[in-house]
This record gives structure tokens, C-alpha cells and sequence, in this order.
């Protein structure tokens, strides 16, 4: 499971990339925070739900969805060309965070037993820290040499080949 939290992790960069792609399709800067706004609305409205469903349906389904839900939007990002969907896109980005955030963890409170969680909830945030750097240097590198729309395709790529090694795992 670590392995495809790493995995993920390397094509997770930083949010503002989401920000500077919207204002690369021709949202003004100045509708970024209600982009973050619809975000964050989105995520805290279907957090509870996304919680209350991981516990009747095995957790790994649902972060494997919300791995994949990562993809379609990540490649929705890469695809698009212009305003038009950026804002749908952002609000099930924030769909993604619901189905993830509090669920991985609660996953791997049930994997680990209660003696050892503070050392694997330790490693698994040291993990995604670590990644945190490389993954926004190569999307900026990425978004440099090549295109914002290779960035985003990289980072779904990432995501899909996560959600298939928790699937196979």
C-alpha cells in the first residue's frame, strides 16, 4: 500500500499548479479564491458522506475511486483548452480530497495494529512529505519544457498507475 501512497505521491504537486493551469485557460486571477472556494466546499460537503460510506464498503474501494476520480481530472486538466470546464473541474477535485483524505487514513488505522500506528502514521506523512519536492519540481519542469498539458497528463498517469497497484496489492 505504501508503495502506491509513494507512487501517487510523486505525481501529487503542489495545488497551485491547479490555480496556474486555470489561469492558463483564461480564468482571471482574481476568480482564483472562488475556485477555491468551490473546492473546499465540495470536499467538506461530501467528506462526512465519503467517511459514513467507508464504513459499509472496503476503504481500499474507495480511495482506489478517489485515485481514479485524481486521474480523470489531472487528464481533464491535459485535455482541455479552454475556461469552459475549470470550474467542474475543480469541484471534483474536491471530491477526490473527500474520498481520500480522511479514508486512506482510517484504511491504514485498520491494517496497522494499535502498538505500531504512531510509527506507520509517521512514515506514511514522512512519505508524502518527501514527495512533495520532486513532485512539484517535475511538474514544473514539465510545465517548462514541455507544456502544462504534459504536467497534467504525467500526474494522471501517476494516479491511474496507483489506483491499479492498490487494486493489484
Amino acid at each position: 500500500m505504501l508503495s502506491a501512497v509513494g507512487l501517487f505521491a510523486l505525481g501529487n504537486s503542489s495545488d497551485l499548479f491547479l490555480i496556474l493551469r486555470a489561469q492558463n485557460l483564461g480564468i482571471r486571477a482574481t476568480l482564483a479564491p472562488g475556485l477555491g472556494l468551490l473546492f473546499n466546499l465540495v470536499y467538506a460537503s461530501l467528506s462526512w458522506p465519503a467517511g459514513k460510506l467507508s464504513d459499509r464498503i472496503p476503504r481500499r474501494t474507495l480511495v482506489v475511486l478517489g485515485y481514479f476520480v485524481y486521474a480523470a481530472v489531472y487528464l481533464g486538466f491535459s485535455l482541455v483548452r479552454g475556461p469552459q470546464f475549470v470550474w467542474f473541474l475543480f469541484a471534483v477535485y474536491g471530491m477526490y480530497y473527500a474520498m481520500t483524505e480522511g479514508v486512506l487514513r482510517a484504511w491504514i488505522a485498520d491494517l496497522v495494529p494499535s502498538s505500531s500506528r504512531g510509527s506507520v502514521f509517521g512514515a506514511f506523512n514522512w512519505l508524502v512529505g518527501v514527495a512533495a519536492l520532486p513532485a512539484s519540481l517535475l511538474a514544473g519542469w514539465l510545465w517548462r519544457h514541455y507544456s502544462p498539458s504534459a504536467l497534467f497528463f504525467v500526474s494522471a498517469s501517476l494516479s491511474l498507475a496507483a489506483a491499479i497497484l492498490l487494486l493489484c496489492a
